[in-house]
C-alpha cells in the first residue's frame, strides 16, 4: 500500500483536505487545472461567516502549504488516467508548461510592455489582461504564468532571449503512486447565456452574482467601485434576481444553496459603497440557514434593501442602457414592470464535474458525485453538493481523516 494521498482540486475544500493529511504526516500531492490555487473563493470580494476578504483564509493556507514539506502541488495539471486498486493506485497526470522560471521573478515589467490582450476569466470578461499573468495580488504560487495562445508576433520578438521565459516548454506526463484519493474539483457558475429572457447576452448592464464579486473586490476590474459595465455609473437601483436558472427543470434542477446569501451580502456592498442606492431582490423562497437569519434581518432594517416574493419573467434594455424588469408580486397578486440601472442574476452552481470525469467515479443527473468511498475515493466541497465556504472547509477535513484511515488500513 501507499501512504500518499492525491488531492484532485486547489479550491478551499482541497486545500483544507491537503493540509490536514500531511498534518498527520502523509505525503499529499494537489492537482489543480489552472495556474494558482484558491478556486472560487480567491475570485469572491469576501466570503461568510465573517465577511473577511479571502486574502484571509487563503493566505493562511497558502502559508501551511510553504511550510510542509510533505506536501507538492502541480497546477495546469490534471489527473488522465487512474489504474489499480484502492491502496495502491497510480495516477497519471498531464501538466501544461507555464513558460516561465520555476521561481518567483517579478515580471510586471515585461508583462506591461506586451500588446496582445485576451477577456480575463478571472473577471468573469469584466476586463482584459496581458498574456504574461498573474490572476490576483497574492497569487499562489507567486509565478507568472504565460498565455501563450494570446502573444503576438511583436509580444514573442520582446521576449524571445528573456532569461525567465521559455516559448519551447512543452506538456508531461508524470506518475503519482497513492493509496488514497480526495475528489474536490469544486463548481462553475452556470452557464449564464442559456438564460435569454433575464437578459443574459442582451442587456449589457445584466450581470452575474459572481460578476459581482469582482466588482465590489479591491482587485478587480474597477478598483473595487460598483458601477454599470456600459458607463462606469454608480447604480442607483439595483435588481437582485434569485433562483436565475436553479430550481428550474429546464436548467438546473435544485437549489444551489449559497444564491440568496450572496445575494444579501452583495446588497450590503452596494448599500456601503452608494450612497441612497435602493436593491430589490426578487426571490421564490429565502433560504438563511442557522445564524444566517440575522443577516437577513439586517439587510431588511437598513431600509434600503427591499424583499419581493415572486419570479422575473422577463428583463430588457431600454434607452439610457436601463433595464426594464418584468416580474410578479406573489403576495399582492400583481405583475410589476420595473426599471433598474443595474440587474444582477443570481446564477446557480453546477458542479465542474457536469463535463466529464476521467476517473471511476458515480456521478448523478447533475454531475455530482454520490459514491466512491468503498474504492479509496473520498469527495469534499462543491463536488458533493451545493456549499457554503465553511461547509466545503469541513468536508475537506472529513474526506482527509477517511483518506488517512484508508492509506493506514484500518
Amino acid at each position: 500500500m501507499s501512504s500518499a494521498i492525491l488531492v484532485v482540486g486547489g479550491g478551499f475544500a482541497g486545500l483544507t483536505a491537503a493540509i490536514e493529511a500531511a498534518e498527520l504526516g502523509h505525503d499529499v500531492y494537489i492537482v489543480e487545472k489552472t495556474p494558482f490555487l484558491g478556486g472560487r473563493v480567491a475570485q469572491l470580494n469576501k466570503y461568510f461567516p465573517k465577511l473577511c476578504p479571502p486574502s484571509c483564509g487563503l493566505e493562511i493556507q497558502f502559508q501551511r502549504i510553504r511550510n510542509n514539506p510533505r506536501i507538492k502541488f502541480f497546477t495546469l495539471a490534471e489527473v488522465t488516467a487512474l489504474s489499480g486498486t484502492k491502496g495502491k493506485y497510480t495516477a497519471r497526470v498531464t501538466l501544461q508548461p507555464r513558460y516561465t522560471a520555476a521561481h518567483a521573478v517579478d515580471l510586471g515589467f515585461f508583462a506591461s510592455a506586451l500588446e496582445g490582450e485576451t477577456s480575463n476569466e478571472f473577471d468573469f470578461g469584466l476586463s482584459t489582461r496581458k498574456a504574461l499573468y498573474k490572476s490576483m495580488p497574492f497569487a499562489f504560487p507567486s509565478r507568472y504564468v504565460l498565455d501563450a495562445a494570446t502573444l503576438t508576433a511583436t509580444d514573442k520578438a520582446k521576449l524571445a532571449g528573456n532569461k525567465f521565459i521559455n516559448l519551447s516548454d512543452e506538456p508531461k506526463t508524470i506518475e503519482l503512486e497513492v493509496g488514497a484519493i480526495v475528489i474536490a474539483t469544486g463548481w462553475k457558475p452556470y452557464d449564464v447565456t442559456n438564460l435569454v429572457n433575464l437578459g443574459a447576452g442582451t442587456v449589457p448592464n445584466c450581470i452575474t452574482n459572481m460578476q459581482m464579486e469582482r466588482l465590489a473586490s479591491p482587485s478587480g476590474p474597477t478598483g473595487g467601485k460598483i458601477v454599470r459595465p456600459t458607463d462606469k455609473v454608480a447604480p442607483k437601483r439595483i435588481c437582485f434576481v434569485q433562483c436565475a436558472g436553479s430550481r428550474d427543470q429546464n436548467h438546473l434542477n435544485y437549489c444551489s444553496y449559497i444564491c440568496c446569501m450572496a445575494s444579501i451580502k452583495q446588497c450590503f456592498y452596494a448599500v456601503e459603497s452608494i450612497p441612497d442606492v435602493i436593491c430589490d431582490v426578487y426571490y421564490i423562497d429565502l433560504r438563511t440557514p442557522g445564524r444566517y437569519i440575522k443577516t437577513l434581518d439586517k439587510a431588511r432594517a437598513s431600509g434600503r434593501v427591499n424583499f419581493i416574493k415572486g419570479k422575473v419573467a422577463n428583463v430588457e434594455r431600454i434607452e439610457g442602457d436601463r433595464c426594464r424588469v418584468q416580474a410578479e408580486d406573489a403576495v399582492r397578486g400583481e405583475k410589476l414592470t420595473v426599471d433598474y440601472d443595474l440587474v444582477v442574476l443570481a446564477t446557480g452552481m453546477q458542479p465542474s464535474l457536469s463535463a466529464g470525469c476521467p476517473l471511476p467515479l458515480p456521478l448523478d443527473e447533475d454531475g455530482f458525485v454520490t459514491g466512491g468511498e468503498e474504492e479509496g475515493i473520498f469527495t469534499a466541497g462543491c463536488a458533493l453538493m451545493p456549499l457554503d465556504v465553511t461547509r466545503s472547509a469541513q468536508t475537506g477535513t472529513a474526506a482527509a481523516l477517511k483518506a488517512v484511515q484508508t492509506v493506514e488500513g484500518r
